[in-house]
């Protein structure tokens, strides 16, 4: 039996989460953190998402619970993702991370400590983006520098970060795939006389509306055609999918830091 904790339990994701893992046969909930203070502190959290109750209450304490976790899922604030990181090597624990924002030093950090564990960390856990990552990678190299290149990613009204962490990542696989640098090559949003747009050049656009799970456009267009790879989220359950099954993949997962692809690609289990 895989023993679970999670993270940001109160969010909209870590409640989908809870629902996915109190119904999986191979693990226990183990561990509800919230941060200190909320209101939902000491409830129930099958309660909290919606299910019956499980007997597991909602706490602000991570540290209290490790001990009796195999495995932390952690959708919650940057600031709190690093700090629950360094908990979870201090008791040599396995994680996965799922949140987005990052710093470029908060990156680095996490980074650093997830290296040091067995972690799988991604923007978007959901298999099918992950898999639009490889064919994306596929496409990039096919088409080569003949094909003006634009993402276009929109989220719901409440998304606190602009371009999504998902959006930065397909970007990032493409720059890589044509060996382009994107810090170079990325341009974010347009406005003005902006001229003739370079050949080298990767668009993404950001659009937040209403209660939008996520969807991720990426076009690659040239004289006479175009081609689109897309990804529509209807709902949360897709990340919570994804979470799930690398939680699964990642307790018996060698230590370092992992990406999704491994979890699809590779199964030691």
């Amino acid at each position: 039996m895989i023993r679970v904790t999670i993270t940001g339990v109160c969010g909209r994701m870590g409640r989908c989460i809870t629902q996915g893992v109190v119904q999986e046969v191979d693990m226990q909930l183990v561990g509800a953190i919230q941060y200190p203070g909320h209101p939902q502190i000491g409830s129930d959290v099958g309660v909290v998402a919606g299910v019956d109750e499980i007997g597991v209450s909602v706490t602000g304490e991570l540290e209290d619970v490790l001990e009796s976790t195999d495995v932390v899922i952690e959708f919650s604030k940057p600031e709190a993702t690093v700090e629950h990181l360094q908990q979870v090597v201090n008791a040599d624990k396995a994680m996965v991370v799922g949140t987005t924002g990052f710093s470029l030093n908060e990156l680095s950090t996490v980074e650093e400590l997830a290296s040091q564990i067995r972690c799988v960390m991604a923007p978007n856990m959901s298999l099918g983006v992950n898999v639009m990552i490889q064919a994306l990678e596929l496409i990039a190299k096919a088409l080569g520098d003949d094909y003006d290149i634009e993402s276009i990613e929109t989220h719901h009204n409440r998304k606190a970060d602009a371009p999504s962490g998902t959006a930065l990542r397909l970007t990032e696989a493409i720059a890589t795939a044509l060996g382009r640098d994107l810090a170079e090559a990325g341009v974010y949003g347009r406005y003005g006389i902006t001229g003739t747009r370079p050949q080298q050049q990767i668009g993404t656009h950001a659009i937040r509306g209403g209660d939008i799970a996520g969807d991720h456009t990426v076009l690659f267009a040239t004289e006479g055609e175009q081609l689109s790879v897309v990804h529509r989220s209807h709902n949360r359950e897709a990340f919570a999918k994804g979470a799930i099954r690398a939680a699964r993949w990642v307790v018996d997962a060698p230590k370092g830091l992992h990406d999704v692809s491994e979890v699809l690609f590779q199964n030691h289990r």
